[in-house]
């Protein structure tokens, strides 16, 4: 299943109004959907290089839009289905002492699912249900989809198809790498 929705998201590139497709997929993939928009930003950049900066911008926004979506989904829900759940089961508690933790490094949880392979869909829901401040989830989201956005956009307007490998499989492990250099060594500056 997952493999055909690959397949069709891909097949948008090719369409007349791939921008709006791209739109879409972005805006859904930041709450539910399972196929990232790298997926058709890629070919799309390809097929048009002196574009890569506004389908990298369109990405970006719609990519934002979605989250606030899922931001919702995070915070209406969660009120009207998981909260009642949690205290059925004597739970509301944890739930609590999960969202101050959370909101303590909520920023940080953004910019990681939003730059690495890590489902931005969960923590734009999660942000939601612990009601992370909504001025600190909507930064972290500008500054890490814009990252993974315009890097994506900048690799193949400089290098085209050659880094086209590169990116689809190797990408998504050198931000992470990234992120994992980054935190460590905000770590070590706090506690040596």
């Amino acid at each position: 299943m997952i493999r055909g929705i690959y397949d069709w998201t891909i097949s948008l590139a090719e369409r007349r109004h791939a921008i709006w497709a791209l739109a879409l997929v972005a805006f859904i993939e930041s709450s539910v959907f399972p196929i990232p928009p790298d997926v058709l930003m890629i070919p799309m950049i390809l097929a048009r290089p002196s574009r890569a900066w506004a389908i990298a911008g369109v990405a970006l926004m719609a990519s934002v839009l979605g989250g606030l979506f899922g931001y919702f989904l995070g915070a209406a829900l969660f009120e009207s289905v998981g909260r009642p759940v949690l205290e059925f089961y004597g739970k509301t508690e944890a739930m609590d002492l999960f969202a101050q933790r959370f909101n303590a490094h909520g920023a940080w949880a953004v910019l990681v699912a939003g730059m690495t392979p890590f489902p931005f869909k969960v923590i734009t829901i999660t942000s939601g249900a612990t009601g992370l401040s909504l001025p600190v989830f909507i930064v972290a989201s500008i500054v890490a989809r814009g990252l993974r956005f315009f890097i994506i956009a900048a690799l193949l307007w400089k290098f085209g198809a050659p880094i086209r490998d590169f990116i689809e499989r190797r990408l998504g492990l050198m931000f992470t790498l990234f992120v994992v250099i980054l935190l460590g060594g905000f770590y070590l500056v706090k506690y040596l």
